[in-house]
């Protein structure tokens, strides 16, 4: 196998409570486009953002996410998931095959809203910003239980990232199921 040519499953991976990220072409391979496999866990909202030069293309390969990408009538801070354009677009909920290209100043976000996980294959120009870019959020995620809000806002505004509304992932909580017995009780 050559370094240009990558079997299923294989490439540098990142893995965060919050996403994994498999690198699939990169700088380092001589693309100007980063492409990645991602897997979305349930709960995770990426938030609503735009980036001034980076333009982005996200394929759903497996599960449902919801998509977002165009200019709202009004940009609430708190939550992205009802926003509507001037001409009535809204949020989209995206299974397998579904695609959204990102030009550069458009606001969008992506969230996984149900209980299993999603895979995307992300496409970003110019290659090696989003690389970089995972590295660090990556080591940030690292360091402990909780994100730092500061330490990703200043690496966002770093990598072309304007954050509109919060990063947040909140995984389903999970009710342990009865054994027979406690339901016989």
């Amino acid at each position: 196998m050559t370094d240009l040519i990558l079997p299923a499953g294989a490439g540098r991976k990142l893995i965060t409570p919050a996403q994994e990220v498999t690198f699939k072409a990169t700088a380092e391979m001589g693309s100007s486009v980063s492409i990645f496999e991602v897997v979305v866990p349930p709960g995770f909202d990426v938030g609503a953002h735009v980036h001034d030069h980076s333009q982005e293309f996200f394929y759903v390969l497996d599960g449902e996410l919801d998509l977002l990408c165009f200019e709202p009538t009004e940009r609430t801070k708190e939550a992205w998931h009802r926003w509507e354009s001037p001409k009535g677009d809204r949020v989209v909920r995206a299974g397998e095959g579904s695609c959204m290209f990102v030009p550069p100043g458009t606001p969008h976000a992506f969230r996984n809203a149900t209980d299993k996980p999603a895979k995307m294959l992300f496409q970003c120009l110019p290659s090696p910003d989003h690389e970089d870019y995972f590295e660090e959020i990556a080591e940030i995620w690292s360091r402990g239980t909780t994100v730092d809000a500061a330490a990703v806002e200043e690496m966002r505004r770093r990598y072309d990232v304007s954050q509109l509304t919060p990063l947040r992932f909140e995984p389903p909580t999970l009710i342990p199921a009865q054994s027979a017995t406690e339901h016989e009780a």
